[in-house]
């Protein structure tokens, strides 16, 4: 097997990443491995933009408490503060990369910022509403400039690679699969960065793109380090409903444009569930909607922003404008049809906001992470500041660290497991893949019981007998190694809403439908 040489591994090409990267490669060589094509992340499809204090009005204290509300009881208030109050100075970083984010009109000195639910004010800055494929844009071109970072695209990681025992023990890199080969290969590094992303995909509907498998938690699940939190699944309350559009995300910040939910007859109906209304945090929201879908029997809720004119939305909201046009919905005279889907995972690797993870060697930033940031539910804007912060944090951290002495790292370890026959049963593996998150959308989704959880742990852990079968017997392929993933995830999911017995958050079941303030779980921790 070829084993390529480099002084820092990103795996991952979203912000975390490629955030990491610029900083690192100040120091050494860098390789960022990317799943797909570079532009193919979570961070391109995120749409709202970037939660900060940058407004005189706004303060770090609102914004904190604005977290801790929205997180129900979970976050780590250290680590809240540590990222709200470091955000404003990595924003400025990426402006001097050549990030513009959009000004007030005719007021060059001021952002134009969005409010989104759960926020007391507005903070979230924003490039038009498709700020995330923006943000890449201008990282790649950075990236690029840099002669010590390499890009290679369509390297799918398959494990850790890691040396030694105890406490010696020590990440020295991955095994990769290249994609455009099909062969195996080992890259070996000073330090490992997992900046993976999330993992919708491991449900039916989601708001996530394909390459979202869950990689880096199962990854990281499989090397024995701590995962937390894995049942706090966030559910997007507004996907674009038609059969043509795949989920298509309609910006929260189109609620915070006044945007309100009402029933497919017109009638508004989150005055019922909570006083913010349509700005209610996520997680109220899409079980509201959710609630009112089963109740009435209808397939999604209507969004309406008519009372904005038709100049207003194609500014604040070019690319969603556009979008429901190509559907033919017009936003300033016909309400938008949206259902809920996946969009993100609050619980991840255990890190702190450094990304130092509990192996030696492996850091770990953004979405893959659970740094103690969103605690029970996330605030709306602030995953894009968390994977922000927290790899220019690691990147510090890394550079801090002493040189490594030649020779004196353990050899890098042999490929021991996959076999050489070619399946000729893929079949297999589109039925399983399909089986798994259609029990996950079902049984495990926005309101659960110990039943429906239970029977859908039944069914993951078949499908995960099945796929240890075809890893050891079969060559590796990346739809294999996706369903591996995505199965070993559900299985986190599953077992870790089984273990609270409250309702937190994102987390409700109808078996134990109230908090539990008197003992409540602080983290689900899992660990193999």
């Amino acid at each position: 097997m070829q084993i390529l040489e480099t002084d820092f591994l990103i795996i991952g090409g979203g912000l975390a990443g490629l955030t990491a990267a610029l900083k690192l490669s100040a120091r050494g060589r860098v390789l960022v491995a990317v799943k797909k094509e570079p532009t193919e992340s979570n961070t391109s499809y995120a749409q709202g933009g970037i939660a900060a204090v940058m407004d005189p009005g706004d303060s770090f204290a609102h914004h904190i408490q604005d977290t801790l509300i929205a997180g129900a009881g979970l976050c780590q208030r250290d680590v809240v503060e540590a990222i709200v109050t470091a955000g404003p100075p990595c924003i400025r970083e990426l402006e001097k990369l050549g990030l513009a984010f959009e000004r007030r009109e005719g007021r060059w000195d001021e952002y134009d910022l969005g409010q989104e639910g759960g926020h007391s004010h507005r903070r979230v800055l924003h490039a038009g509403d498709f700020t995330g494929q923006e943000i890449i844009r201008v990282l790649l071109e950075r990236c690029r400039e840099q002669r010590r970072i390499t890009l290679r695209p369509h390297l799918m990681a398959v494990d850790l690679a890691t040396a030694g025992e105890g406490k010696a023990r020590r990440c020295l890199g991955a095994w990769f699969l290249d994609g455009a080969t099909g062969e195996l290969l080992g890259v070996r590094a000073t330090v490992t960065v997992l900046a993976t992303g999330g993992a919708g995909k491991v449900y039916l509907y989601t708001s996530n793109p394909d390459v979202a498998t869950g990689d880096g938690v199962a990854m990281a699940w499989r090397a024995g380090l701590p995962v937390l939190n894995m049942e706090f699944v966030q559910f997007h309350p507004t996907c674009l409903f038609h059969q043509d559009a795949k989920s298509f995300l309609i910006s929260e910040a189109v609620r915070g444009e006044g945007a309100v939910l009402k029933t497919r007859d017109g009638a508004p109906f989150m005055e019922r569930y909570d006083p913010r209304a349509s700005l209610a945090p996520r997680d109220i929201v899409a079980r509201a909607i959710d609630r009112e879908m089963k109740t009435r029997g209808d397939d999604f809720v209507l969004l309406d922003i008519t009372h904005h004119s038709a100049k207003f939305l194609r500014k604040r909201f070019p690319n969603i404008y556009a979008r429901c046009l190509e559907f033919g919905i017009n936003m300033a005279r016909d309400p938008i049809p949206v259902v809920p889907a996946e969009h993100y995972f609050c619980g991840g690797v255990e890190a702190d906001v450094a990304g130092r993870t509990a192996l030696p060697g492996l850091y770990a930033c953004g979405e893959v992470a659970c740094t103690g940031l969103h605690g029970a539910n996330r605030l709306a804007s602030n995953s894009l500041l968390e994977a922000l912060v927290c790899a220019c944090n690691a990147a510090a951290a890394i550079l801090q660290r002493p040189p490594e002495k030649p020779g004196v790292a353990p050899p890098f370890p042999d490929w021991r497991a996959s076999g050489e026959a070619a399946s000729e049963e893929a079949v297999v593996i589109a039925h399983n893949w399909e089986s798994v998150r259609k029990a996950m959308w079902d049984y495990v989704g926005i309101v659960r019981t110990t039943s429906r959880l239970e029977r859908a742990l039944a069914r993951v852990k078949m499908v995960q007998h099945e796929v240890a079968h075809y890893f050891r017997s079969y060559r590796v392929t990346s739809d294999l190694l996706e369903l591996r993933n995505i199965t070993d995830v559900a299985a986190l999911v599953i077992r870790s809403a089984l273990h609270r017995k409250e309702s937190r958050g994102l987390h409700y079941t109808l078996d134990y439908p109230l908090p539990d303030d008197a003992h409540p779980p602080r983290d689900t921790r899992l660990q193999l």
